[in-house]
């Protein structure tokens, strides 16, 4: 029996022009499945008592690939796989998501300077038969920060819409000492991990 035909393209569900970057930088062809005005995507990132942040992260992914499966069918659109991601960043049990003003951004970085801290990023990809997935869990590890680091970093807007108040591919790059793990899982996608799920759901590499 010959193999399953490659999906020239897939849906990607998410909002993030990072992950849109990523799948770009590992040549794979995309469109974009974003939520309606009908939907409250931000209560599928609601995080529940006593649920570890890795816990919390693969819920949220899945909640969300489930979404994203549904809008597609009700869209009627062309069939192919869907990507779907989030990312979180964790203190012990603490999960830090996107902070929500300038004060829940100061307190995250305060919490976040001279720690090291997790960065969990979960991936699905359903191929139209079966989901594949993985987490990616990394370390980081911020010097410490004075106030004026952290009032001028808020001010020149970039914690907002990020987990715990920064993106690694910004201005904060000049406070992280060291990584280990993935830097672009950290940036919301980790390209390893998501070559291995792309290649089980039989999504065709973009060739240039």
């Amino acid at each position: 029996m010959p193999p399953p035909l490659l999906h020239p393209f897939l849906y990607l569900a998410s909002q993030s022009p990072r992950r849109q970057q990523l799948l770009a930088q590992i040549g794979v062809r995309f469109e974009p499945l974003l939520p309606g005005a009908d939907e409250d995507a931000e209560a599928l990132e609601a995080t529940r008592a006593g649920e570890s942040p890795a816990d919390y992260v693969q819920r949220v992914t899945r909640a969300k690939l489930a979404a994203a499966r549904a809008r597609l069918q009700r869209r009627g659109g062309q069939p192919a796989p869907v990507l779907c991601a989030d990312t979180t960043v964790a203190l012990g049990r603490r999960i830090l998501g996107k902070p929500a003003d300038a004060a829940e951004a100061r307190a995250m970085l305060q919490a976040l300077a001279g720690r090291t801290h997790r960065v969990h990023t979960a991936v699905a990809v359903h191929d139209g038969r079966r989901t594949h997935a993985a987490l990616s869990t990394s370390h980081v590890r911020v010097a410490p920060l004075a106030a004026t680091d952290i009032e001028a970093y808020i001010a020149g807007g970039e914690p907002f819409g990020k987990a715990g108040a920064y993106g690694i591919q910004g201005a904060f790059a000049a406070f992280v000492t060291h990584i280990a793990g993935s830097h672009s899982g950290i940036m919301g996608l980790p390209l390893a991990e998501t070559a291995t799920l792309l290649r089980a759901a039989r999504v065709q590499p973009f060739t240039r």
